[in-house]
Parts: structure tokens; sequence; C-alpha cells
């Protein structure tokens, strides 16, 4: 059986950002303890769903801000899974933190229980971008944060930042890239700003009150990424993701990321949070004190199913298919493997999708690469226009 992936969806923050449409909550804090307990009620009972112990080798605490849990709380949440599931000696423990959020004593804390990666989502190096995000923390949090990650023993960082923002110009663009380089981290998430429906971000678009950068000078501020990051000896492994090496040809690519961008099986737990195993996709309800209750009332179901879900139904052939190309074309290097395509589904990719691959190919968007050019993946054009290319396989 593949090995699993467990996402753990921690929706409490301090403060919701504005341009925020996450399933995040703020102000609920005094409800941890009883979602944590829930969270390992909801484990237990997927788990004991199968007569084996499912293996699992990545877990992600994502958010929301996970880190505001206390050392103890991840501790009973890992402890749980490791329990109930097969957890690999090795697997790859992520947690999401917020700058402002994290002491050098609970990073040493998270450190001695196996949290072996940490995803700082710090966005931008200057003040200004800052409060327009809304974020509570500055740079100088930044630094201090990933010198106490470094001195608990964390050799796995990731920097989140996002670009295309209100009044950015591409040169402080230049200048947050250029700052957290000078940090070293052994990975970066980069993200272009997208107004979502339903946040502040929106309503103050609709009203004028936001300068946000048009489409060009945005895909400047990507291809200059693109372009120095290369240089500073990372690699793009994803449209929005750079690695660099670890050593005898290995990258410090997220293992738990490469689970969803390769259409591996994973489950979601958490309140609204989402899951893929077993042929089926699944959805959790969203609000904290339903999802508490579902968990605390529920009882064991046919894997891979939840109390919590909302939503739950299988997945078609041809829609795993087109997933796929949509998920698997965001590994710029990797691509999609025609081997792979076949073995999974029995069929042939290029006779499966030969009204739509030619086209794509002469507008300079996909190519065929490796040695025996059996591996499709993004030219340089086709990452600045991604989603022209995964529109084709919907």
């Amino acid at each position: 059986m593949d090995a699993h992936s467990l996402y753990l969806h921690i929706p409490f923050c301090q403060k919701r950002c504005a341009y925020c449409d996450f399933n995040t909550f703020a102000g609920l804090e005094n409800t941890i303890p009883a979602y944590v307990n829930a969270l390992c009620r909801e484990m237990r009972l997927v788990a004991a769903s199968l007569p084996y112990r499912l293996p699992v080798h990545t877990l992600f605490f994502g958010g929301g801000t996970p880190s505001l849990l206390s050392v103890e709380q991840v501790a009973t949440i890992l402890e749980t899974a490791a329990t109930v599931f097969d957890v690999s000696p090795r697997a790859e423990i992520t947690l999401e933190a917020n700058p402002g959020t994290v002491t050098r004593e609970t990073l040493r804390g998270l450190r001695r229980l196996g949290v072996n990666r940490l995803s700082f989502g710090v966005q931008s190096a200057h003040p200004e971008e800052l409060a327009i995000l809304t974020r509570l923390h500055d740079y100088s949090d930044v630094i201090r944060s990933v010198q106490w990650a470094r001195e608990a023993g964390f050799e796995n960082l990731n920097l989140d930042l996002m670009f295309g923002l209100p009044g950015q110009t591409l040169e402080r663009w230049q200048r947050t890239l250029e700052l957290v380089l000078g940090l070293r981290p052994e990975h970066l998430s980069l993200y272009c700003l997208t107004i979502e429906k339903g946040t502040p971000f929106f309503r103050w678009s609709a009203r004028g009150l936001l300068e946000i950068p048009d489409d060009d000078l945005a895909a400047d501020m990507y291809e200059h990424a693109m372009d120095r990051l290369g240089e500073a000896g990372f690699i793009q492994y994803e449209i929005s993701n750079w690695a660099r090496p670890s050593g005898e040809g290995t990258w410090y690519s997220c293992r738990h990321n490469l689970q969803y961008w390769r259409g591996l099986p994973y489950l979601g737990m958490g309140a609204g949070a989402h899951g893929y195993a077993g042929g089926f996709r699944t959805a959790n309800v969203k609000p904290v004190p339903h999802y508490i209750q579902r968990c605390q009332l529920g009882e064991s179901q046919p894997f891979p199913r939840s109390p919590a879900n909302d939503e739950f139904h299988p997945v078609s052939v041809q829609d795993e298919m087109a997933e796929m190309m949509m998920v698997g074309l965001r590994l710029t290097e990797e691509g999609i493997s025609e081997e792979v395509f076949q073995h999974r589904f029995g069929k042939n990719l290029r006779e499966v999708y030969r009204n739509i691959l030619p086209a794509l190919e002469q507008q300079g968007l996909i190519e065929w690469a490796g040695q025996n050019h059996d591996h499709l993946r993004l030219t340089r054009r086709g990452r600045l226009l991604g989603n022209r290319v995964f529109s084709a396989f919907l």
C-alpha cells in the first residue's frame, strides 16, 4: 500500500489577515483544548476503520497558526498519530508558524518532539507591506525566529513570501528576496497575491482602495525570482516552490506537498480539512464548534470516512486523470511521466489528451523532457501562464 500523508488543520489565528480566505478564526483560542481532543478522536476513528495500521510518511500542521498550540498539545497530537498509524521513523513533520508567535523555548520543545521542518509565514521584509497585509510581525521577528530555530536544531526551514502586493515595486520585491536569501533557508515558497471573494481585500479592491500591481509587473517579479534563486543555488521544482540541495543529488523539497502534486493519498484532519484516499475526496465541516461536536459524538465509519465529513464523494477515473494533469504539471522539473500515467490508469497519456497537448506545445507552454522525452512539463513561459494550461484539462 502507498504510504499516506496526514494533514492536520489548526484553524486558530490571533488575527485574521485581510487577504486570507482559508478556514481560519480569530478569538477562539479558548476552544483549543477541546479542538485538540476532537482532532485526536478523529484520527482514532478513521484509523479504527482499517484492520491494520495505515503507513504514514509525512505529517503537516497547517492553518491558521499551528504555532499557537502549546508544545504539550502538539505532543498529544503526535503521540496519537504514532499510536493509531504506522508513522515512519523518518517521517517529515512540518509545522507552520508565524514569526511573532514562537519563542526559543517553544522551538526547542517542538524539535525534541520530532518536528523536523518549520514553515514561517514571512510574506515581506518591508513594514509598509506587512501593515497592508495586516500581519502582526515585523522583519526583526523573522530574524529572531530563524536564529532560534537554528539554535533548536532545525535544519529544514521554509520561508513563505508574497509578491504582487498593493503598491509593491520590483525594487522592493528584489530587496525582500535578498534579505531572505541572507537567512539561508533550505526552502522558499513564493505566492502571487490573489484577491479572493469574501475577504477585506476583495471589498477594498472593489472600492478602489488597493493599488494592485498589473499582471506584467507581477510577471517581472516572478521571472526575477526564477533567475535570482537559480543563481543562489535553488532548484524550482514546483511553480511556487524552490529548494536547496540537501546532498547526494537530493533536495530539500517538501515531501508532504509532493504527495499532493503526485496525486498520492492523504488524509485531511481538522475543521475544513480536505483529503483524498481510497478513491474518495473528503472535506470536513468548517465551523470549529460543529467539528468538535461531530468528533465527540461520531463513530467509526468505512475508510476513509470521518464523522466530521461534510462532503464525501468518489473520484471517477476521468476526473482523476484530469486532476493528475493539473497538479502534476505544477512540478516544473519532474512533470508527468508517461510510464507512471500508463501504470496508474492503463492508458497512454499522449492518446488520452491527443486533442489538447499539440495546441499547448504549439503555444510554447509545455514540452517533452527527460532522456527519452517521456516526461511532460511546463516550459518557462508555461510557468507564467500555468492557469491557461491547467484549465485546458478541466
